[in-house]
């Protein structure tokens, strides 16, 4: 684990891709970062999840009262959540934040895949462009979706024509095989503390450096970090 912030209230812990928030169903699906945690801190308590392919940073509650208030925290909105991703294609570039507002529910037959419905539950998702690789038909996007739905941004993407590159549930083939992971990372927690009312943020650059853009590594680092 890669321990950000420890306090006797929360904890904030950046995750690699390829691992689970939490337990899955089967023997050799109980190593996750809330195990991990709870390994070194027992009263530590999950808050919110991050897909298993992505990284970045996850918020756990030291106790039920802390797990209570910073839950109600993100259900009702008071949290922003940053990403960086790098998808397929060349979307314009704009400076103003552009919106996909597409309801999703599960895609049951094909569980666990997501489909947007008319019927589903509101997703909202704000995204604009970062940069664009223009050699490699690629763009980079900052991210900040206004509801937490189940791949949500994933879902998104995909349905305006982006997907994420290393996606392999809603990219093709050729997608998903562009990259060895999904390029998503969780780049920035904000937010007040229930109690104290202090302003705190957090920020992970993303990753993708090392597995993107042969030999530019460190310019497409350095623009993973969201600016909003």
């Amino acid at each position: 684990m890669n321990l950000l912030h420890e306090s006797p209230d929360l904890l904030v812990l950046d995750k690699p891709a390829g691992l689970l928030c939490v337990p899955g169903r089967g023997p050799d699906k109980q190593d996750c970062l809330s195990a991990r945690a709870q390994a070194r801190w027992p009263d530590a308590l999950v808050v919110h999840r991050l897909d298993m392919a992505t990284s970045g940073l996850v918020l756990m509650a030291r106790g039920p009262a802390m797990q209570r208030a910073l839950s109600e925290a993100f259900a009702t909105r008071q949290v922003e959540k940053d990403y960086a991703a790098i998808v397929d294609g060349l979307p314009a570039p704009s400076d103003d934040w552009q919106a996909i507002d597409a309801p999703l529910m599960a895609d049951w037959p094909r569980r666990p895949l997501q489909k947007i419905d008319a019927a589903g539950k509101p997703s909202l998702t704000h995204w604009r462009v970062r940069q664009r690789f223009e050699q490699h038909h690629a763009s980079l996007l900052d991210l900040a979706p206004q509801t937490g739905r189940t791949h949500q941004l994933r879902v998104h993407l995909a349905s305006i024509g982006h997907p994420i590159l290393g996606d392999a549930l809603y990219a093709g083939d050729a997608v998903a095989a562009r990259a060895p992971r999904l390029l998503l990372h969780a780049t920035r927690l904000a937010f007040a503390h229930p109690v104290t009312r202090e302003a705190l943020v957090f920020e992970s650059a993303a990753p993708f450096g090392d597995f993107f853009v042969p030999g530019s590594a460190s310019g497409a680092q350095s623009c993973a970090s969201s600016g909003r």
